[in-house]
């Protein structure tokens, strides 16, 4: 690209985030509907409105429906409230925010994050990952701007469950073992190789702090080891995304460990019992096994082990033969598509292999 213009996240972040919303937000007008989960609704919506003040107001919140699917956002952008509001306050975790993300751009209105969960960047990112109805993998659709502002509680984020942030860790490092082989030996544009380089900061936070920031996690503290994973999970992965997505392809910014994860969307157990980044960091160690990062591969192994993320096709209930069964399902996702070198059946599985003998014996 020659002529383009890219959008950066802005964000608030703290335990006193909210008090900044009536400022930023009242320049795009006067009402507001806000959307979400329900537990995100309960465990933000009146710290929202507070924040508001006098000069925003909002109906009744409404839910987001459930699943980030184009059939949520339809029935969404037939609702008068909707129609009628200046702004969307999208409150929730990654498939809620995406849905009122796609929603806004749709309608053409301005949209605020509110995350409640440190699990995805979806509160600063240009794309929306949208799922079928059934919850399997439908494709990515790419924004043409991030939320206007993000709202980052970290008072919210830490009372709420650990299991988020946990499997967010898992879905941030990733982004650097992608981006990194994804673009290996090739001539960078300047946001692609801006967004590669930013990347080493969805990396370095998580095996620096991760142990303490889910100790802290799980007794509800807001500390600065929690805050700096939480900002590695949804601003830094974010705004890598955003750099890397410029053309609005996925060619640098997915990878293996993502494939991995589309393709088991296809086992109900897996949406059901599983999150996206939990899966997608048990990913990471098959992309590290299959690119032959084995010292990457053992420091990755031990950090996992440490804070209990999968580490075997076992901790995510995969049988055998299921692990048989997706391995085409994986070579035929497109986020391998860009990649250095062709990623075949045989390469993964190689790769499962090699993983249930580290487990076994701790050799390769």
């Amino acid at each position: 690209m020659t002529d383009y213009s890219i959008s950066l996240p802005s964000y608030t972040i703290g335990v006193h985030a909210y008090d900044t919303v009536c400022d930023i937000c009242r320049k795009f007008g006067r009402q507001v509907v806000l959307i979400g989960g329900r537990q995100a609704l309960a465990a933000a919506e009146e710290k929202i409105r507070t924040g508001m003040g006098a000069e925003l107001s909002a109906p009744p919140a409404l839910l987001y429906g459930g699943e980030a699917s184009e059939e949520n956002i339809a029935s969404l952008a037939a609702v008068r409230e909707v129609q009628e509001a200046d702004m969307l306050f999208a409150v929730g975790g990654g498939k809620a925010l995406d849905t009122c993300k796609a929603l806004a751009q749709q309608l053409d209105k301005p949209v605020f994050a509110f995350p409640t969960i440190a699990s995805t960047c979806a509160a600063t990112t240009a794309v929306s990952i949208l799922y079928h109805s059934d919850g399997s993998f439908s494709h990515p659709c790419f924004l043409m701007q991030p939320p206007a502002h993000t709202f980052i509680d970290t008072s919210i984020l830490a009372a709420a469950p650990d299991r988020y942030m946990w499997a967010g860790m898992g879905d941030t490092y990733a982004k650097y073992y992608e981006s990194t082989v994804s673009a290996r030996g090739e001539s960078l544009a300047h946001y692609h190789a801006l967004g590669i380089t930013v990347s080493k900061m969805c990396l370095d936070p998580i095996l620096c702090w991760g142990d303490q920031a889910l100790a802290d996690n799980r007794t509800g503290q807001a500390t600065d080891p929690f805050e700096q994973v939480v900002l590695a999970i949804i601003v830094t992965t974010g705004i890598a995304s955003i750099l890397l997505t410029a053309e609005h392809t996925i060619d640098y910014n997915t990878g293996l460990a993502h494939a991995v994860f589309y393709a088991l969307t296809s086992y109900p157990h897996i949406e059901k019992n599983h999150l996206h980044g939990e899966v997608v960091g048990f990913g990471v160690l098959l992309l590290l096994l299959a690119d032959a990062q084995m010292d990457a591969f053992a420091a990755m192994h031990r950090f996992m082990r440490k804070v209990g993320l999968p580490t075997s096709p076992k901790d995510i209930q995969l049988t055998r033969e299921e692990v048989l069964d997706v391995i085409p399902k994986v070579c035929a996702m497109p986020d391998i598509a860009h990649n250095p070198y062709p990623v075949t059946p045989q390469l993964l599985t190689d790769a499962f292999e090699k993983l249930e003998r580290y487990n076994a014996n701790g050799e390769i």
